[in-house]
C-alpha cells in the first residue's frame, strides 16, 4: 500500500470510526432508559465511575467511549448532579491534555490530510488559535462538537501553553460536564415518568 492510500485509509477509517462513535453513543442513551435498574446501579461506581470514563472520552480522537452516556445516566442516578458534572468536566480535561502534548509533539494529521475540507478546517482553526485561542478553546471545549480535537491540536502545535491550555479547557469542559449531567437529571426523569416508571 502506497503511502497516499495508506493515508486516504486512515482518514476514511476516522470518519467510520466517528459515525460509529455518534450511533454508540445514541444507542446508550436508549439502553439507559430501556435497562434503567441496571443504570441505577451504576451508582456503586459512584463519581470516581464518571470521573475515569470522562478521562478515556477526552483522551479518545477515534475510539468511541459512551462517556456522554454515562455522565448523562450518572446526573440522574446520583445524589449530587453537580458533583456529576464537575468531575466529569475535571476528567475530560485530564485526558484532553493527551490530544495537545499530540499537537505539540508535532500533530500533523490534520494538516497534512488528503482530504481538502477536514484540511481546511484545521487551517482555519490553527489561525483562530493563533488569533483568539482562548476563546476558540473555551467555547469549543464547552460544547459538544468534533472540531475541539483539532483546536487541541493546534493548540499543542502553536506551543499555547500547558497551564494555560488546562485550565481553559477545564472551565469549558466543566460547563459541557454540567450540561450533560443535568439534562440527564431533568430529561431522563420527565422521560421515565412519561413511560411511567415510579420516579
Amino acid at each position: 500500500m502506497t503511502e497516499q492510500a495508506a493515508k486516504k485509509w486512515s482518514v476514511r477509517a476516522a470518519y467510520l470510526l466517528g459515525i460509529v462513535g455518534i450511533v454508540v453513543t445514541l444507542l446508550m442513551a436508549g439502553a439507559v432508559v430501556y435497562y434503567w435498574e441496571f443504570v441505577r446501579g451504576l451508582g456503586a461506581y459512584g463519581y470516581l465511575g464518571a470521573f475515569l470514563i470522562s478521562i478515556l472520552g477526552g483522551a479518545t480522537i477515534i475510539i468511541p467511549v459512551p462517556m456522554l452516556a454515562v455522565v448523562f445516566a450518572m446526573g440522574r442516578v446520583m445524589e449530587y448532579t453537580w458533583l456529576v458534572g464537575a468531575v466529569a468536566g475535571l476528567g475530560e480535561t485530564i485526558g484532553a491534555v493527551t490530544i495537545y502534548m499530540t499537537g505539540y509533539g508535532g500533530g500533523t494529521a490534520f494538516h497534512n490530510s488528503t482530504h481538502r475540507r477536514v484540511q481546511a478546517i484545521y487551517e482555519r482553526l490553527m489561525r483562530l488559535m493563533e488569533r483568539k485561542g482562548s476563546i476558540t478553546l473555551f467555547l469549543l471545549a464547552a460544547v459538544l462538537n468534533p472540531f475541539f480535537y483539532p483546536a487541541a491540536l493546534a493548540a499543542g502545535a502553536l506551543r499555547f501553553g500547558l497551564k494555560r491550555y488546562f485550565l481553559i479547557c477545564w472551565a469549558g469542559k466543566t460547563i459541557k460536564g454540567l450540561t450533560v449531567a443535568y439534562v440527564g437529571y431533568w430529561g431522563l426523569r420527565g422521560l421515565l415518568r412519561m413511560l411511567g416508571a415510579p420516579i
